[in-house]
């Protein structure tokens, strides 16, 4: 089972920068696709920013060009850096990661989430 732990959330003004990251532990064979995801008070759940295991990179549309997806397989570890940040970008933004289990088993696990507030 993969346990996930997410950190770098935090008030920033508007225009200013956060790094979140999101590191995985326990016992799988390869982790295969790892995303953002954030859910702003009263409304669904939508995706950021996912990575798959070739790097390849898929933003939403709203923070395309703000917004930058990264991971570190050794680490075990993906990362969101947001520039730019506007109002609207506000939310609890969860990790999500999914993985090859031991026994072998697609699995896709949420982290706890992250609140990002950005306020003047």
């Amino acid at each position: 089972q993969v346990q996930l732990v997410e950190s770098g959330g935090g008030l920033v003004q508007p225009g200013g920068s956060l790094r979140l990251s999101c590191a995985a532990s326990g016992s799988f064979f390869s982790i295969n696709a790892m995303g953002w995801y954030r859910q702003a008070p009263g409304k669904q759940r939508e995706l950021v920013a996912t990575i798959n295991s070739g790097s390849r990179t898929n933003y939403a549309d709203s923070v395309k060009g703000r917004f930058t997806i990264s991971r570190d397989n050794l680490k075990r570890t993906v990362y969101l850096q947001m520039n730019s940040l506007k109002s609207e970008d506000t939310g609890v933004y969860y990790c999500n990661v999914g993985y090859l289990s031991i026994w072998s088993t697609d699995v896709e696990v949420w982290g706890q989430g992250t609140l990002v507030s950005v306020s003047s």
